[in-house]
């Protein structure tokens, strides 16, 4: 299975494609100055050299494009088509009082995710602005929100 992962930040978006089945990863990078002028996208196929291209991104959801279109192109990509994706993960920084562990992501689950923008108001925005990106770009791939919050209220507390 190949899961694109996702990590959005205020002006940026980290991603790995990963193939589930033997671990690796085919391709990973980052989208810089979204929203700016001078965006960048730093791009590397294993086992290719790294490449940078300075393309206008107004924000997440183009960046998104962007980045399956990088993984898809005939010369830097490493699938054939966007089909292959399988899934969708996304790095997601504060769950507020709403979210405990990992889900799926569902129109209602956005909805409470931007009641969430008041804990997270540099990231969050730009979380679901990823994950509306994804579903413009891949409407039918499931995607899943795991929280940073839920993987702390797992952890021992230090003594």
């Amino acid at each position: 299975m190949k899961v694109l992962v996702v990590n959005a930040g205020s002006s940026s978006l980290k991603y790995q494609l990963m193939d589930t089945a033997t671990e690796e990863v085919l391709a990973k990078g980052i989208c810089e100055r979204i929203g700016l002028t001078g965006s960048l996208i730093d791009h590397r196929k294993t086992g290719a050299e790294k490449v940078k291209f300075e393309v206008p991104m107004e924000n997440h959801s183009v960046a998104t494009e962007i980045v399956v279109k990088m993984l898809t192109d005939e010369k830097y990509g490493c699938i054939s088509s966007m089909d292959e994706i399988e899934a969708v993960g996304h790095r997601v920084v504060h769950g507020g009082p709403y979210f405990f562990e990992s889900c799926l992501v569902t129109p209602e689950v956005v909805n409470t995710l931007k009641k969430c923008v008041e804990f997270a108001p540099l990231h969050t925005p730009a979380h679901i602005m990823g994950i509306e990106g994804c579903t413009k770009v891949m409407p039918k791939v499931p995607q899943v929100l795991v929280f940073d919050t839920s993987f702390h209220q797992t952890m021992e507390p230090q003594v």
